[in-house]
């Protein structure tokens, strides 16, 4: 029955999934300020490796990333970090965040390396 159950549950997982009645990305609204997902990420070959990243944060080019995902939660303040990347975007350096919701859905959100602010959602 056990198992039964899990297929069962499996199976609708996939056809929400593929209908697209469930989503990978959805807006938080905190306050007045809307997170909407990102439109334009860096892809995955321009961002570094965790030694570029140690050098950069040694040499102060960058942030640290703890700094970045303190950034993060002032716009998504109750998801939870799951990755935070440091990529080469539009000739600067930004952090690309990746974080769960309560809810269950991810939210992208760009801090700018070198300054600390949100670049983009």
């Amino acid at each position: 029955m056990r198992i039964f159950l899990a297929l069962l549950l499996i199976g609708l997982a996939v056809a929400g999934f593929a209908t697209g009645s469930i989503g990978t990305q959805a807006e938080e609204t905190t306050g007045a300020a809307i997170v909407a997902p990102v439109r334009v990420t860096p892809r995955p070959d321009t961002c570094l490796n965790a030694a570029d990243l140690r050098e950069a944060v040694a040499d102060k080019r960058v942030i640290e990333p703890v700094a970045a995902i303190r950034a993060a939660r002032k716009v998504i303040p109750r998801a939870e970090i799951q990755r935070a990347r440091l990529c080469r975007h539009e000739e600067t350096l930004v952090y690309l965040l990746t974080a769960l919701r309560r809810d269950g859905q991810f939210v992208h959100v760009m801090v700018d390396a070198t300054t600390g602010e949100i670049s983009g959602p």
